[in-house]
């Protein structure tokens, strides 16, 4: 019979983040009403841990300026030609055939858009069901007007096709493979123009504050406070302050995972807010969705790899994952022999088992290197642990990174230039940095601002995230 473990002790949503009145935000259980003094622990015990997750964006993630408020870079488009949605009319055994491009151009074909085969490609042609495969060279080439383009096989049957076919229809791919011209000939005609896609982003304005009045700020506590940052003392109000700029740490991250761009009439646009496309946003949007469940077996990931192929075949990729995702990954490994000799790989981390283990990672390779850690956000009963599972649900179970960097053409620049494939730009110029700013204001705590008998700590950033070459990323969706 299998066990449950109880429901009680649960965890506490809303632990210490509450807003109460500032004159009561310290300890006052003892009093000296009490006739014996209390036997007390005189250091509070941190019952949930170290409760910051941080560190996504630490580990895989850079920092730099931006000066605009929007951030555009172009991002390279494939190198080679192919065409998966064509169709014929051709009949059996014809030496020639014309075929009609049915797959929808980016931008749309029309004006001077018009698809790249030209005279004297060599063109592979195969039926999509693998039926025919035929090899030929395009003697009438397609227009922006007409989609159309003639090909004379290299094959003596001609046509391997079974004929009766149409040319709206969409049973053939069609690619490039090179070129052939007579002895003599004029040079190829027309020239192909790079396909970049442009891409841009919005950052957004964070902020938040802790307001304490000057008497309470005098107020000595009976319990030592300390926090995940080392800070300690017996000031109350000290605690609550480096929570709230934890707190604050803490959504500089998820606002950059959760982000959405505000949608036309929607009632964000109708307060002035824009939004800004968060990682989630993007992978989901233009990059590889797993969904249904999480690959547990080889041939699971195996359909990921060669995903992983089809795009930019990035050599060293990084898990961030919840628990079960976890142990899933554990127990498919588990089974293999040769995992834990010579199926672990440390390339990452200059192949040192201890650098990657202090940092939790593992790693293995199949197909690629692949380093997969906990991943704290996912897991905390605060924010995404605990969620409802259910597809459609929304929930996430884990995120591929490509690690390194991706070659792109900075806008700002006017250059190519490398970048990270995951970054965050923040506003700043010579006068005004806005990655991280925090004042003091009041007439407490050493400010002289104003003649409020308070200290208010004030914290602000502008920032966007930048995911870069998406389709090398992966997100696991419930």
């Amino acid at each position: 019979m299998a066990g449950a473990i109880n429901a009680v002790p649960g965890f506490a949503l809303q632990p210490s983040a509450q807003q109460v009145p500032t004159a009561t935000n310290y300890i006052t259980d003892f009093n000296f009403l009490n006739q014996y003094l209390p036997d007390t622990y005189e250091k509070e015990f941190e019952r949930y841990g170290n409760r910051t997750i941080s560190s996504f964006l630490r580990m895989v993630g850079a920092e730099m300026p931006s000066n605009s408020d929007m951030i555009k870079w172009a991002e390279q488009g494939r190198l080679h030609i192919k065409y998966t949605k064509c169709g014929t009319a051709a009949a059996a055994a014809a030496d020639t055939a014309t075929f009609q491009i049915n797959d929808t151009g980016s931008p749309a074909f029309g004006g001077s858009n018009q698809p790249a085969i030209r005279v004297g490609a060599t063109v592979f042609i195969q039926k999509n069901d693998g039926a025919a495969v035929n090899k030929g060279v395009v003697t009438v080439a397609p227009t922006a007007g007409n989609l159309q383009f003639t090909v004379a096989f290299y094959e003596a049957g001609g046509y391997a096709g079974a004929g009766g076919g149409a040319v709206g229809d969409e049973d053939f791919t069609v690619f490039i493979y090179g070129s052939e011209f007579e002895k003599g000939s004029a040079g190829m005609s027309g020239s192909l123009e790079a396909d970049d896609e442009i891409f841009s982003n919005n950052p957004i304005i964070l902020k938040d504050n802790y307001s304490v009045n000057g008497s309470d700020m005098a107020q000595i506590g009976w319990v030592e406070v300390s926090t995940e940052n080392g800070a300690t003392g017996h000031l109350w109000y000290l605690k609550s302050e480096h929570e709230t700029r934890l707190r604050f740490d803490d959504y500089l991250e998820t606002a950059m995972i959760e982000s959405v761009p505000a949608e036309a009439a929607s009632g964000a646009v109708a307060a002035g807010l824009v939004g800004s496309e968060g990682i989630f946003y993007t992978v989901n949007n233009r990059g590889n969705v797993y969904a249904g469940g999480n690959p547990t077996t080889l041939a699971d990931f195996d359909t990921i790899i060669q995903r992983l192929d089809k795009q930019g075949a990035i050599e060293e990729n990084v898990l961030f994952l919840n628990r079960q995702f976890s142990f899933d990954i554990d127990d498919m490994l588990a089974a293999q022999n040769s995992y834990g000799a010579g199926g672990t790989s440390y390339g990452l981390f200059d192949n040192d088992e201890e650098m990657a283990l202090n940092l939790g990672f593992s790693g293995f390779r199949r197909g690629y290197d692949f380093y997969k850690t906990d991943w704290k956000y996912l897991n905390d009963p605060t924010m995404r642990g605990g969620l409802s599972s259910v597809a459609g649900s929304g929930s996430v179970n884990g995120l591929l990174v490509p690690a390194g960097s991706t070659t792109v053409y900075d806008q700002v620049l006017g250059k190519n230039a490398k970048r990270p494939f995951l970054h965050v730009r923040y506003r700043a110029s010579e006068t005004e940095d806005r990655r991280y700013k925090t004042w003091i204001t009041g007439s407490a705590g050493g400010a002289a601002t104003s003649d409020i008998d308070s200290m208010q700590v004030n914290f602000l950033s502008e920032r966007a995230v930048c995911t870069m070459g998406a389709n090398n990323f992966v997100i696991f969706n419930a």
